[in-house]
């Protein structure tokens, strides 16, 4: 997992996060829930519980891959993902010049 989880240090670790910290980080990658489970060292079952809200929420987008394969995109149309996205960027911004000043 990235050393650099500026989410997960402002709001703490849940499953939820830091799924949703790595698909802002990879914006533009499609993945796969394996993927993402391998990334974040969560559980396959428990990233797919946890995206489920994510989907709802048309924060991200599944595009089917076959039978069982399901594919997970950022959706950045979407104007609540643009602005995670920005806070996501801001807080990067603001929290490396603050431990530049240590």
């Amino acid at each position: 997992m990235p050393s650099s989880n500026f989410l997960e240090k402002i709001f703490g670790k849940t499953a939820q996060l830091v799924v949703l910290e790595y698909l802002l980080n990879n914006k533009d990658t499609d993945t796969y829930l394996s993927g993402i489970a391998v990334e974040t060292g969560l559980s396959h079952s428990t990233v797919s519980r946890v995206i489920e809200p994510l989907l709802k929420m048309d924060i991200i987008k599944e595009t089917p891959l076959g039978k069982q394969i399901r594919v997970f995109k950022l959706n950045q149309e979407n104007e609540l993902t643009q602005y995670l996205l920005k806070v996501n960027n801001d807080l990067k911004i603001m929290l490396n010049h603050a431990g530049g000043k240590r």
